[in-house]
């Protein structure tokens, strides 16, 4: 069966190609379609379906642009109701794609109108499920995202839902069914995905502590709810988005395309209330940056982050990139719903600094030089890691402020004598501080190499715990 995972690996995201005498159908695409018309084209195909498994929280899918480039009809399961034309299947649904067939099943528990694709070959023969956000490898989807939309659908009640779709859908099917989710590890859908993409079903309900047939719906529920942490803020307003339609990523690339010179950026920046983002690494936002921008480089979890950092989806952004990137972090920043990048800076950050434009510099230490100069009495030091990544290990004399709780944690963050920063390796602690640097403190340095460097030395550290026994 000609069946393809197209894995963006930045948000752990799979979309699936599958194409049969000239007819070809996607599902779960991500914003930017035109690979998606480039690979039907590569195979003299027509797209004919574009299938959901559900409505999105941590993306803005691309069925409606794909709809309107390739006239393909947009598949939800049973129950979506959106504000644009759809084909809302029954639960038992056949739809044909060349001489495949496309069976719905419908799956709530994640959200609602949760459903996985049966897939079936040209001898009848059934193949895989594209399970969505249902069944990972692994796990399962996190049941609590929908009550951040619609308040009665609490996580206890999906929860229930998901157990008797696994059940009573899912685990009856063929054990030799490939299974195809819509994330791997790394995603915030779930909490413990493998870092494999697929995986035969049989193996799953050996192995998924989510299958496990001996478990009951009460112990299930305990089980998948266990851990939890709060979604990243994005979450409801993609979903939204992904509900009501959006505009155009062509149209949003239009107005984000927009160079501006040194003095251009200046204006811009004064005169709005765009925030400067600089997708640059660590590194080179450390050695120089303009003032009250915010660094979330696009070489970590750029769109969680952004996500996190940047409470309002439609703040206006104007970006500073390296060289050659800027197109890709405009895409990257619709691709979670930030549709309202007004510019970017021509040339690069250099640019800036030739025109004698003021500049910041984050000041960072070696962990030979915070072993041999630091007394921990007189510097405190803030571990920005999560909280189970603190718990499992830390320095002793570290104090937690996990970087998407530091806006309600700024008071903790001394003003009158010098403190360091830390994280896992340098990612997020450069984030936390170009915030902390926005925010009015220069009294700080940062690790290099965070916590994976401070674990080669010999600081009083706690004792490993498996973040597994934590959970």
């Amino acid at each position: 069966m000609k069946i393809e995972q197209i894995y963006t690996g930045c948000i752990a995201h799979a979309a699936y190609y599958m194409e049969n005498n000239g007819e070809a159908a996607i599902f779960d695409p991500l914003r930017e379609v035109q690979p998606y018309i480039d690979r039907a084209s590569k195979d003299n195909a027509k797209i004919k379906y574009v299938f959901l498994t559900h409505f999105h929280a941590d993306f803005v899918s691309g069925h409606l642009d794909l709809a309107s480039k390739t006239n393909a009809k947009i598949v939800y399961g049973p129950t979506a109701k959106p504000a644009y034309a759809i084909i809302s299947a029954t639960d038992g649904q056949v739809f044909e794609v060349g001489n495949y067939k496309v069976k719905v099943v419908h799956t709530p528990g994640h959200t609602m109108e949760s459903t996985t694709y049966l897939l079936i070959d040209e001898n009848g023969k059934e193949h895989g499920i594209i399970t969505g956000d249902t069944l990972f490898i692994g796990d399962v989807g996190r049941p609590d995202l929908a009550q951040h939309v619609i308040a009665e659908l609490t996580q206890d009640k999906l929860a229930r839902h998901l157990f008797h779709s696994l059940r009573e859908k899912i685990m009856p099917l063929s054990d030799d069914l490939i299974v195809y989710p819509n994330h791997g590890a790394g995603s915030a859908c779930g909490k413990m995905m493998s870092k494999e993409t697929t995986d035969t079903l049989g193996n799953q309900k050996k192995t998924n502590y989510a299958l496990n047939p001996k478990m009951s719906e009460d112990e299930f529920v305990t089980a998948v709810l266990m851990g939890l942490t709060a979604p990243p803020a994005y979450f409801p307003a993609n979903v939204l988005m992904n509900i009501k339609g959006y505009e155009s990523l062509d149209a949003v690339m239009k107005k984000a395309k927009t160079p501006l010179n040194p003095s251009e950026f200046e204006a811009a920046a004064n005169e709005t209330r765009a925030l400067i983002l600089d997708t640059r690494t660590a590194e080179e936002f450390a050695k120089g940056f303009i003032p009250n921008s915010i660094n979330v480089g696009l070489d970590g979890n750029f769109a969680m982050w952004v996500g996190e950092m940047i409470s309002d989806i439609k703040q206006e952004i104007l970006l500073v990139t390296t060289l050659g990137n800027e197109e890709e972090s405009m895409v990257r920043l619709s691709r979670i719903g930030y549709d309202h990048t007004i510019g970017y800076l021509e040339g690069g950050f250099a640019s800036w600094m030739n025109k004698g434009f003021e500049t910041d510099t984050i000041d960072r230490i070696t962990t030979e030089e915070l072993e041999k100069n630091i007394n921990f009495e007189e510097t405190p030091i803030f571990d920005v890691r999560k909280k189970s990544e603190f718990l499992s290990e830390h320095l002793i004399e570290a104090t937690n402020v996990p970087l998407n709780e530091i806006n309600s944690h700024l008071a903790e963050f001394p003003k009158d004598k010098k403190f360091i920063l830390h994280c896992a390796g340098g990612y997020r602690s450069m984030i936390a501080a170009s915030i902390l640097k926005q925010r009015g403190w220069d009294n700080f340095v940062d690790v290099v190499g965070g916590f994976e460097a401070i674990k080669n030395t010999n600081l009083p550290k706690t004792d490993y715990v498996c973040p597994t026994t934590l959970l």
